[in-house]
Order: structure tokens, then C-alpha cells, then sequence
């Protein structure tokens, strides 16, 4: 459904040390890393959806959206804790310890996080 995600970075290289931590134990790697055009960008699979970490193209401050989140699905419960875990060491904040979630469904097991900059995370996994 989607093509990509994009967030805007002020510290484009702390962003990208975060994100190689945080995405590693989702199968998700870097991709592309442009000084240049100032981003970066991780995919799980050749040709599908695409995370970019980018500063802003109009020369403005990035900022993190109110109520924005970007969610990641991990292949197990145990994904979902070593991204948390990960982020934290990465110097992300907690927005939720991995748990079951029952309110959104019986099996449904998620993490929520910051990055250096703000922007919340969420990794998900559904099933036993």
C-alpha cells in the first residue's frame, strides 16, 4: 500500500546510527546513505516500502508531528523486545515497554519509542 515513509532529521548522523540499531533486528537495513541530498533510507526487501530519514528539502527545521508515528512489524514477540531494547541503548526514550495490547486485539504485542529527536516509533507483532 505504501511507497515510503519519510521523517525529517536535524542530526541526520545521529538518526542514521539510531535507525541502524533500532531496524537491524527487524531484518530492515540501510540501504542508501546520501551526504549530498542529506538522507538516508532502509528496506526490508529490494522493492518494497522504503524508511527515509531526510533534512528538510525547504532549508526549515525538522520537528516531529503531534500525533505522527511510524510502526514497524516484527516477525515475534522476541523482535519487538530487541527493538525496544535496542532504541533505549541507541539513546531513543520508552513511549510504552513491549506487552500485549488486548484493547487493540487478544494477540496484539508492541513497543513504543522516540528517537533522539522525538519521533515516535512502534513495533508490532500480531500472533502467538
Amino acid at each position: 500500500m505504501f511507497s515510503h515513509v519519510t521523517i525529517g532529521a536535524r542530526d541526520l548522523a545521529a538518526l542514521i546510527a539510531f535507525y541502524d540499531r533500532v531496524l537491524a533486528p527487524l531484518g530492515i537495513r540501510r540501504v542508501m546513505t546520501s551526504e549530498e541530498f542529506g538522507h538516508a533510507a532502509w528496506r526490508r526487501e529490494k522493492d518494497g516500502p522504503t524508511f527515509f530519514v531526510t533534512r528538510p528539502h525547504d532549508g526549515h527545521p525538522a520537528t516531529p508531528g503531534n500525533g505522527t508515528m511510524t510502526a514497524f512489524t516484527a516477525p515475534d514477540r522476541a523482535a519487538v523486545d530487541a527493538v525496544h531494547e535496542a532504541g533505549l541503548a541507541a539513546g531513543g526514550s520508552d513511549e510504552g515497554a513491549p506487552g500485549l495490547r488486548p484493547h487493540y486485539a487478544p494477540d496484539y504485542y508492541g513497543a513504543y519509542l522516540r528517537d533522539p529527536e522525538g519521533n515516535k516509533l512502534h513495533v508490532v507483532h500480531r500472533g502467538g
